[in-house]
């Protein structure tokens, strides 16, 4: 048993967005076999009520509070600097003193980073293994943000997009190891970062099969003569409020001239005002649901519409392990180990997402099956322990993997 410190940007419970889910199942695994000294941030106040949920699963754990606006303000500091704002964003002096206390007084035997952000705080304390849990590659995304929005914004994405990189080159080349989500991940950052090709692999996500199942005793969440397009994700991220955006305004009106009783749900937290103003008497926008699985359940077709998106995305996965038909633009679709047409549906243009959808309406049979085989691809494929176990091997200190970068 290793005392690992973990290093997470949000509080990894409860597992309600997708970088939440990766983080809670990953500090699960490590408390399995090891003590595990957490610090991370809370920027949602009503998360405060999971913090003991979540020392359930620690030695110890240190909790920073940060409120979103003041931190996006601070972070502009960055601009003067000449680094990342993301660093600035995340940068507090309290937790800083945490984990140099906790080096100090306790035998640290490895440190897990979870998003490139958080490794600012181990920087001079390489004694030990590192490893990082980069997810996606964050610099990326804000380059592809930077292609979605006009100046001056695109120029801030893209000065973001271009620092992040170099940082994340340079922990990449000083850490044990570092994961990505996807083998396309790994590929991209080799190409981004070839001096770390040696360093890098692929940790995929999971999901828990047996939470996201279906069971005929929920209650349906749907009135009885409509007929409901789920998409689902917390609706203050960038890219959620982009894909229900374009549904509403590019794929939706064409389906309801043929299906009036169509209604889209945008099922999750924190809808931002932009989200809040589509709702209309053929679009519902729900905010936070006790429980998202009615709605998947229940779903005629379930849909992500993302196109701007990292890595393989949980909301697709959940779906699928609840029996439903999903169409998800391209890019999402070939993140996910599925038969594409036959465990998973994809479309690249609005006019194709109307004809999916269609064609799954017509064949509700069709559709059955292709949520049923969704779900066995999901149970045979997507085991969260199968996936995280692949971290194991560089806490096992007997024998330490040491690769080096040529």
């Amino acid at each position: 048993m290793a005392n690992i410190l973990y290093l997470v940007h949000r509080l990894p419970y409860p597992p309600n967005k997708g970088d939440k889910v990766r983080s809670y199942h990953l500090l699960k695994h490590l408390a399995k076999e090891h003590n595990v000294y957490l610090g991370t941030f809370i920027d949602d106040p009503e998360d405060e009520v999971h913090i003991e949920t979540v020392r359930n699963l620690c030695t110890d754990l240190h909790v920073a509070r940060l409120e979103p606006r003041f931190a996006k303000i601070r972070s502009l500091n960055g601009l003067l600097a000449g680094e990342p704002l993301t660093l600035r964003y995340y940068r507090d002096a309290g937790l800083q003193a945490w984990v140099d206390n906790t080096f100090k007084y306790h035998k640290i035997d490895a440190v897990v980073i979870f998003s490139s952000a958080m490794a600012q705080y181990i920087e001079d304390k390489r004694r030990v293994p590192v490893l990082i849990d980069f997810v996606d590659v964050d610099s990326a995304k804000w380059t592809q943000y930077a292609d979605k929005h006009r100046w001056p914004m695109s120029w801030i994405y893209r000065r973001e997009g271009k620092l992040l990189l170099a940082y994340e080159r340079l922990m990449a080349n000083l850490a044990t190891r570092s994961f990505f989500v996807t083998e396309a991940e790994v590929v991209l950052f080799t190409r981004l970062a070839p001096e770390c090709r040696v360093r890098i692999d692929a940790m995929c996500n999971g999901v828990d099969a047996e939470f996201f199942s279906p069971d005929v005793g929920r209650e349906n969440p749907f009135g009885a003569n409509e007929t409901s397009i789920v998409f689902t994700g917390a609706m203050d991220y960038w890219p959620n409020i982009d894909a229900a955006t374009w549904f509403v305004n590019e794929i939706l009106p064409s389906l309801r001239q043929q299906r009036p009783e169509i209604r889209f749900y945008i099922v999750g937290r924190s809808p931002t005002p932009e989200v809040l103003a589509l709702a209309d008497e053929h679009v519902v926008v729900t905010g936070t649901v006790p429980d998202v699985r009615p709605y998947l359940q229940y779903a005629a077709v379930v849909v992500a519409p993302l196109r701007v998106a990292r890595g393989i995305q949980n909301k697709i996965l959940e779906a699928m392990a609840m029996e439903r038909p999903v169409i998800a633009t391209t890019e999402c679709a070939a993140a996910v180990d599925a038969k594409i047409d036959a465990e998973l549906l994809a479309a690249a243009t609005a006019g194709e997402f109307i004809a999916q959808i269609n064609r799954q309406l017509t064949n509700p049979e069709n559709a059955t099956t292709i949520g049923q085989a969704a779900r066995a691809r999901v149970v045979a494929r997507y085991s969260w322990d199968a996936h995280l176990s692949g971290i194991d091997p560089y806490l096992n200190f007997a024998e330490q993997p040491e690769p080096s970068c040529p």
